[in-house]
């Protein structure tokens, strides 16, 4: 849409996946990609801009998302992507990134989404909750969190009980349902596709 209403681009293609993304950009003329880095089906949007990059330098990207995940953006610098979208939080209209992206610029977020969760906001939690409750989001258990992180059950209990009393919620099943519905965190498994 916002394409379309500019009178600077022209929308080249709308793909409905990702993996579609890749194989257009290796037929067509193509200057900016704007890949979102969830998607439905097949590949996630960030491994796919990763390939587009890896065969296609020249081709300016910016990846976007509309959860609040900010473990992305250093994956994203890693792989050489010009420009990172919080299409919920940016301050940035999409167009303005476009043409700072175009220009040469990388765009990226001066600091991290922090929506409200539950009592408190994300930037409340520390990177140790934030990584269980990731783990919490896909219904692994505190014996399965604690062997992951190499961390004492003890630990796990002690990190949710934190939770629990900075967001008032009741319950690890209420932490992890708000947590996924907020699009606050997402787990690797959940952007690949993966099964937990």
């Amino acid at each position: 849409m916002y394409v379309k209403m500019s009178p600077d681009y022209e929308l080249a293609a709308s793909l409905s996946s990702a993996e579609q993304a890749v194989n257009f950009c290796r037929k067509n003329p193509v200057d900016l990609v704007i890949m979102d880095i969830m998607m439905k089906h097949g590949l996630d949007g960030l491994t796919c801009a990763e390939m587009i990059k890896a065969n296609h330098p020249k081709i300016r990207i910016i990846l976007a998302t509309t959860t609040a995940e900010y473990q992305w953006i250093e994956k994203a610098k890693e792989a050489k992507i010009e420009s990172f979208w919080f299409k919920e939080y940016s301050e940035q209209p999409l167009l303005e990134v476009m043409d700072r992206t175009m220009r040469g610029e990388s765009v990226y977020p001066e600091k991290p989404p922090n929506p409200e969760f539950g009592d408190t906001r994300k930037v409340n939690l520390t990177a140790r909750e934030l990584d269980i409750l990731r783990e919490l989001t896909t219904n692994r258990s505190n014996e399965e969190i604690a062997e992951k992180y190499s961390i004492s059950l003890n630990t796990v209990k002690r990190h949710i009980q934190n939770m629990l009393n900075k967001t008032g919620y009741k319950n690890r099943l209420e932490l992890a349902v708000n947590a996924k519905a907020l699009g606050l965190v997402v787990h690797e498994d959940d952007r690949t596709g993966k099964e937990s």
